[in-house]
């Protein structure tokens, strides 16, 4: 992985570093080897079914300062390159209409949510490939107008479980990743060691890009053309490791995509292949400082989706607890 000086005068110029190129044929097999269908009941919680009772306790044994960071960027309402769909919020009672008292406050949100202006969580229903979603259900005999019928975000319930930074500015001693840069398997085994942490069963990995520090220094740009995040040869090892959640504070995928013909890989590996569904969107930023204060990459993380019945994923405020 390459890196590139943190003064570029394009916010939006993407590196060369996004490879090595991934052919369909090639994809196809990696689908293959890491996909779990069949393996878990209720099948559409997916890599959910792995955080035992267990694995929560040992979650919350890691909580030392009691130190809460959320992970939600703003509620965003106002376009850009990277928010084409802005998020909708006004008021409907000034407090004007009531008698006797109290006086009352109300508004309204709504979001197209599924972009990247807004921290939301990817159900199993929201990525099929080649037709199929997770656990070989048939896309269109399950999904329809009225939303899922499989693998909806009211499946998932919450997620509570031991969260891992994956902090790339901080462990190659830069700012941020420039878009296009890939972070492979090898960064990983190797931001594991100098942070000191080991990803395990059960846990969500979450990765730093610096993508918000980037954004707030050097301005907006289209993440969908240029942004950073894992290869597909990263997903193996996750898979191996058996990870539950993946998140960052870009999509998880490295884009140029290095797949011909794919434009989110990771996507489809992760969500349509393993069940494991992702965050998009997180601000990391203050939870970068909290983990460098503490001396330690792992936390308690708290993930509540909004239960809609047949939806595709959630706006969602992700805790972390050091």
């Amino acid at each position: 992985m390459t890196s590139k000086s943190a003064d570029a005068p394009d916010p939006g110029s993407a590196v060369a570093g996004n490879g090595p190129a991934v052919s369909r044929r090639e994809f196809d097999a990696l689908f293959e080897a890491v996909r779990t269908w069949g393996r878990w009941t209720p099948a559409d919680r997916g890599a959910w079914n792995r955080v035992t009772a267990d694995h929560v306790r040992r979650a919350a044994a890691v909580v030392r300062s009691g130190t809460v960071v959320p992970l939600a960027l703003p509620w965003n309402t106002r376009p850009g390159p990277d928010n084409r769909k802005p998020a909708l919020h006004h008021m409907t009672d000034l407090g004007d209409a009531e008698s006797p008292e109290p006086s009352t406050y109300k508004d309204f949100i709504a979001a197209d949510f599924h972009g990247k202006g807004i921290t939301h969580l990817d159900a199993l229903c929201h990525i099929a490939y080649r037709g199929q979603l997770y656990d070989g259900r048939t896309a269109v005999d399950v999904v329809g107008s009225a939303g899922a019928r499989f693998g909806a975000v009211s499946a998932l319930g919450p997620l509570v479980t031991r969260g891992v930074l994956l902090d790339l500015p901080a462990v190659l001693g830069i700012r941020w990743l420039e878009p296009g840069q890939a972070v492979r398997a090898a960064d990983i085994t190797a931001a594991e060691r100098a942070l000191g942490v080991v990803i395990g069963e059960g846990d969500a990995v979450l990765l730093r890009s610096g993508h918000v520090r980037r954004r707030a220094e050097l301005g907006a740009w289209d993440p969908d053309t240029a942004s950073a995040g894992f290869h597909v040869d990263a997903v193996p090892l996750l898979a191996e490791r058996g990870v539950v959640l993946l998140g960052g504070d870009g999509d998880s995928d490295v884009r140029p995509s290095p797949v011909e013909g794919v434009h989110s890989p990771v996507h489809v590996l992760a969500v349509a292949a393993m069940g494991v569904p992702l965050l998009d969107n997180l601000d990391l930023e203050a939870l970068s400082a909290a983990t460098a204060e503490a001396g330690r990459s792992e936390f308690l993380l708290v993930v509540a989706p909004l239960k809609v019945p047949g939806g595709t994923g959630s706006p969602v405020n992700p805790v972390a607890v050091l």
